[in-house]
């Protein structure tokens, strides 16, 4: 079992090879979910799941980083370690929350039963707090949520947040009756003592809407209030819900008297391969700001040969337009331009290649003048072919990424194409659309030189692209 062994020697990265220049990733060893995301004291503060004694899953801990400008990242020193009884197998997922100039970090406790058994455990939720944001101490009388009666094991992920002069948490679950996804909501007057309100929503069947939900995530937007959370076991269609779980959000209203939210149905909140588990947090000038984990899935790591594994996504800023939630690269990513390789205006009848000074780690912005095109396409390749294509044509988007399988993601325009804003760095791509009506987050991997290409049949747009420095 996990908690039967505490190694000693962290993990160290022997390969710069695919290391991220300008995304969160950890100093050596495994990263997941990104947790706690918060503003305190002056810093934006993110944490995430972390194994940082090898590249692979593990028990999880907190690792932490923080930023003044949420682009440069500082690591700190590891926030949560498992083996305490309440969270023995692992500290999981969670959130954090500001409370009278302390910051409290709420987590799930992962517990094994001692039968050698990975899939035999229970989970629990707990709370640490720090007056220094750096360095914390976990409640005494941990846990403060144990799982209902009415649930499976799968209980996690605890979401909190304040309204009026009450805080209230979600926590993913799934229902031990029928065994569907659910989220439960949970109230207190002080963070420390809860009471459950119940299920608030509730998967409606495996194949539609998933038996798990994990990650839930619940905020006003807009004068709306917004579901986000991650469904495991939804059915792949034709052209959507193609990844092993999902990230979705519903739009509606949380009725705080009744416990229930009502919501629309499920969309993606980003289609492309290698997206989940996402969190939000508030800043302090009102942006609702979104990451996720670049899941692997069942995907193998290059990077994990080389001490590390994983990367957090861009933080997105969300907007709420009609039914439509837009996540957009936020402002401060133009802090990282150190040049400008183009800007001027292109008229395109066939395929052009792009200059660039160093393409693995460029920004591309193309605005699409005011008409109606029937064609674009962009694309990186190297010296063995086409590594990623993304492909307009008409009203659907096609995206490519070079692999053995599972090569393929869609997605349908609501309205002309626009702009597309891409973002390429070591080992990912993010692609934004429609000024991020739709986004496709991509990992790939090669140690080539690499070429960016535009084509079109006819097509007039002003092009930019920026060659983006190394985080300090």
């Amino acid at each position: 079992m996990y908690n039967k062994l505490t190694p000693t020697k962290f993990s160290h990265i022997k390969n710069n090879r695919y290391r991220q220049y300008y995304h969160i990733t950890t100093p050596g060893g495994w990263l997941n979910d990104p947790n706690g995301l918060c503003f305190f004291k002056g810093y934006y503060h993110v944490f995430y799941q972390y194994h940082p004694y090898s590249a692979e899953w593990g028990p999880m801990h907190w690792g932490h980083v923080r930023s003044k400008d949420l682009i440069h990242w500082e690591q700190l020193p590891i926030a949560l370690t498992p083996n305490d009884k309440e969270d023995s197998g692992g500290c999981f997922s969670g959130s954090a929350i500001i409370k009278d100039g302390r910051l409290y970090l709420f987590y799930t406790g992962h517990n094994y039963y001692q039968d050698d058994d990975l899939d035999h455990f229970y989970e629990n939720q707990n709370v640490a707090y720090s007056d220094d944001g750096i360095n914390f101490h976990k409640y005494d009388d941990n846990p403060i949520i144990t799982t209902p009666n009415d649930n499976t094991q799968h209980f996690r992920d605890p979401k909190v947040w304040q309204y009026d002069d009450n805080y209230y948490m979600v926590i993913g679950s799934q229902d031990k009756n029928d065994n569907l996804g659910r989220v439960l909501l949970y109230q207190s007057a002080d963070l420390l003592n809860w009471k459950s309100c119940g299920a608030i929503a509730h998967s409606t069947s495996k194949d539609q809407e998933g038996w798990m939900w994990e990650c839930p995530d619940l905020f006003e937007l807009n004068g709306r209030d917004l579901l986000i959370c991650s469904p495991m076991g939804i059915r792949a269609e034709k052209n959507s819900f193609l990844n092993l779980s999902q990230t979705c959000y519903s739009i509606g209203e949380l009725d705080y008297q009744k416990n229930k939210f009502l919501g629309t149905i499920f969309q993606e909140v980003d289609h492309g391969h290698n997206f989940y588990a996402t969190q939000t947090l508030l800043t302090p000038d009102g942006r609702r700001i979104l990451i996720g984990w670049m899941s692997p899935f069942e995907e193998k790591m290059e990077e994990q040969a080389d001490g590390w594994a994983g990367s957090l996504t861009l933080p997105r800023e969300l907007i709420l337009e009609g039914n439509c939630l837009k996540n957009r690269p936020i402002k401060e990513l133009k802090q990282l331009r150190t040049s400008t390789v183009l800007d001027e205006y292109l008229t395109l009848t066939g395929r052009k290649s792009l200059p660039a000074e160093d393409v693995q780690h460029s920004e591309y912005f193309f605005r699409i003048k005011e008409q109606a095109i029937a064609d674009f396409s962009w694309q990186i390749d190297d010296s063995t072919g086409t590594i990623l294509k993304l492909k307009q044509k008409g009203n659907k988007l096609i995206l490519f990424r070079r692999g053995e399988k599972d090569q393929y993601r869609y997605a349908t325009l609501n309205s002309p194409l626009s702009d597309i804003h891409i973002f390429v760095d070591t080992s990912s791509v993010e692609c934004f659309i429609n000024d991020g009506a739709i986004s496709f987050t991509e990992r790939y991997y090669t140690t080539k030189q690499l070429n960016a290409v535009i084509n079109s049949t006819d097509c007039q747009l002003h092009g930019e692209i920026y060659t983006l420095k190394e985080d300090d």
